[in-house]
């Protein structure tokens, strides 16, 4: 990925009860990123469920489970994307208590949208690349310091050592540019 140009490892999941907006959405995005769409509140939460998922563009009124049900069982879940509000509900107070991340009133053009996706995809890299570097620095220092055995044999080392993996793996997908990685890579976290 070059600049602004694509995001296209970024999973993306459109959500909206009326299959002619969703699809319109996901037309929008077509090569720009990964894009599913679903067409109900019960069908995002399963396929956040089935997939990893690293945005997800929610309609707020649906019939049967909404979005701001689905945005409350997603933070009861622990999913750990971003959300974004695209709908034609207009805005109250209540949203003050609300956990997304964006809000686009209905209709959203084609560049929005994919302004949108872009800069939930930068907001997401960071975040990952922060809980990134924090499991990392812990597993390398403790590797330095202590036997291969000690640390291999321990279930919260190699816990730490499992998530630094996996948050490296979508902080290089996320990101359009990897030099901070080089960079944190670089430093001697050896024997003090």
């Amino acid at each position: 990925m070059s600049g602004n140009e694509s995001a296209a490892d970024v999973h993306t999941l459109v959500v909206d009860d009326e299959q002619e907006v969703a699809d319109a959405y996901a037309l929008r995005l077509r090569g720009y990123c990964d894009v599913e769409t679903v067409y109900s509140g019960e069908a995002a939460l399963s396929a956040v469920a089935d997939t990893p998922v690293d945005i997800v563009l929610l309609d707020r009124h649906m019939p049967g489970m909404s979005g701001d049900d689905v945005l409350s069982e997603l933070v009861a879940r622990g999913y750990d994307g971003r959300v974004v509000m695209v709908t034609a509900v207009d805005p109250g107070i209540e949203v003050l208590d609300m956990p997304f991340d964006d809000y686009l009133c209905k209709p959203v053009d084609r560049e929005d949208v994919r302004a949108v996706i872009d800069q939930q995809r930068r907001i997401l890299a960071y975040e990952t690349l922060g809980a990134y570097f924090s499991a990392e620095a812990k597993r390398a220092v403790l590797e330095a310091e202590l036997d291969s055995e000690t640390h291999r044999e321990h279930e919260r080392f190699v816990a730490v050592a499992e998530q630094a993996e996996r948050l490296e793996t979508r902080a290089r997908r996320l990101l359009t540019d990897d030099e901070i990685l080089a960079q944190f890579d670089e430093i001697d976290r050896g024997e003090m």
